[in-house]
């Protein structure tokens, strides 16, 4: 498509031709134009406006409406420009946006170009945090039930905030002051976009720490930045990092910016340090004051049991001044004890010569074991000589009565066996022949079929309407005329299975044969 631009106009009646002098453009070369005259005229501007439909890209681009009560404009940040945003735009805000104004050739809409954002003034940016604070604390986000008390002496800190700041080595040369202690830094961006979803995660990725894991969980959080304005800090403001903080598990200190600087965050967490080193004297005591006062309290200690001691000393030797001498105690026991001693002895002495007769009574009484042994040996010697005998004459006699059998007799007794177990097999194959007889299985209801030939018909599709065939039964046989059609089936799903079922029954029929 091409454009004539030209300074006369065509006649009413559209006869007159366009003057051969006017230029001729396409409209990519006027959109180029348009675009360059544009980005010529407003290279640097500043738009106020409230922001709508926002759209962060999967690219990376952020694309957004900026209006107002007159009119409304198209924006657009790069992927690298939205990066550094120092505020994440949510639909309704009022921001002033710093940029250039350019145009998108395929629709022919101008556009802003965005390279910064700044909320419409401090008191737009605190009524948002006013506002949120209070969505938050109606959620029960900052309840006082909610808060954790704060391990005294934390064998493992976990810090979240940038490596490369001065908050960590100020966190890190404070603790090593008061009570050096593991440390774990969780590296996060403090600023621009996307460092809240870092910070959160940071904080939900201690908590998922396992008690016994190789790396150990923390039992307090510090989640620290330095200084800076309300939109430095913003980051700290939004839901997604006050949400993890209210989550944690583990006791969580924040110590963001100043004394002065307020953010939602140190609402939610259970405690708040003014300054990120004020965090650091909070999470540990001072090792050099409780070695003191460890050292102190051993000291009374000592003393107060060394009075305790000599008081107790005192005590027993006064309760001891009291009594009796000890020997005197046992004197009267001691006689008792020799007393029987010498009962003890003369018992045992009766008693030993009691038994002693007892023995002498009973040993006159046995029988050498001698005499018993000799006994025993000669009756076993007596059964061996039996049992000799015995077994010999056995021998002889079957020895007699085998000599005493002819070749014939012998040969007559083996064919005679051998005739015996034949007849046995052959009555046990008669046996399994009666079982597997098929006059067996016409007694249980079936029927043979047999054509004209007394050959037995095993399919239907050997048989033809009006052969004569014969049906034996168990108890004799019967003439029949097949009436119908042979090897016919019915189309359709119930024909199908019906055939499938004949099929199995004449398969049933003709294994049973």
């Amino acid at each position: 498509m091409r454009i004539v631009m030209t300074d006369q106009y065509p006649e009413p009646s559209g006869g007159s031709e366009v003057a051969s002098n006017a230029a001729e453009f396409t409209v990519g070369e006027i959109s180029n134009a348009i675009k360059r005259t544009l980005e010529t005229r407003f290279d640097r501007i500043r738009v106020r406006g409230e922001v709508g439909r926002t759209n962060y890209h999967g690219s990376g681009h952020l694309y957004f409406t900026l209006k107002d009560a007159d009119a409304a404009m198209d924006a657009v940040a790069w992927r690298a420009a939205a990066g550094r945003l120092s505020l994440r735009l949510e639909e309704g805000m009022e921001v002033i946006c710093t940029g250039r104004i350019s145009s998108y050739a395929k629709t022919s809409r101008y556009q802003i170009v965005v390279e910064a954002v700044e909320l419409a003034g401090e008191g737009a940016l605190l009524k948002l945090f006013e506002d949120r604070r209070r969505k938050l604390a109606a959620e029960g986000l900052f309840d006082p039930e909610g808060k954790q008390e704060l391990p005294y002496l934390p064998a493992t800190i976990g810090v979240v905030t940038s490596p490369t700041g001065a908050v960590i080595h100020d966190i890190l040369h404070r603790l090593e002051d008061r009570f050096p202690t593991r440390v774990l830094l969780w590296p996060v961006p403090v600023q621009g976009d996307g460092a809240a979803a870092k910070i959160a995660a940071a904080i939900d990725g201690f908590n998922a720490f396992p008690e016994d894991g190789e790396v150990p969980r923390p039992d307090l959080l510090i989640v620290a930045r330095g200084g800076g304005s309300l939109e430095d800090l913003w980051q700290f403001n939004e839901e997604a990092v006050v949400y993890a903080a209210a989550a944690s598990s583990i006791p969580l200190i924040s110590a963001i910016g100043h004394e002065t600087d307020t953010t939602l965050i140190d609402f939610a967490a259970d405690r708040r340090a003014p300054t990120p080193t004020a965090a650091a004297e909070i999470a540990v005591p001072v090792r050099a004051e409780l070695h003191a006062a460890i050292t102190e309290t051993g000291r009374r200690l000592g003393a107060a049991a060394s009075r305790l001691l000599e008081e107790r000393r005192i005590r027993v030797e006064g309760l001891g001044r009291g009594l009796p001498r000890p020997e005197r105690l046992f004197e009267g026991a001691m006689q008792s004890l020799d007393h029987e001693i010498e009962r003890l002895s003369a018992a045992m002495t009766r008693r030993l010569d009691h038994a002693a007769s007892r023995l002498g009574t009973a040993s006159a009484v046995l029988r050498d074991p001698r005499h018993l042994l000799e006994r025993s040996g000669r009756e076993i010697a007596e059964f061996e000589r039996r049992l000799d005998a015995a077994v010999a004459a056995l021998v002889r006699e079957r020895e007699t009565r085998f000599r005493g059998l002819t070749p014939a007799v012998r040969l007559e007794r083996s064919v005679g066996n051998i005739l015996s177990g034949a007849a046995n097999r052959l009555e046990a194959m008669d046996k399994l022949l009666e079982s597997l007889s098929h006059e067996r299985v016409l007694e249980r209801g079936f029927a043979l079929v047999r054509d004209a030939a007394e050959n037995p018909v095993t399919a239907a599709a050997a048989t033809h309407a009006g052969q004569e065939v014969a049906l034996q039964f168990s108890d004799g046989a019967v003439a029949a005329v097949i009436a119908g059609p042979s090897g016919t089936k019915k189309r359709g799903t119930a024909g199908r299975g019906r055939g499938k079922k004949a099929q199995s029954a004449v398969s049933l029929q003709r294994s049973l044969f």
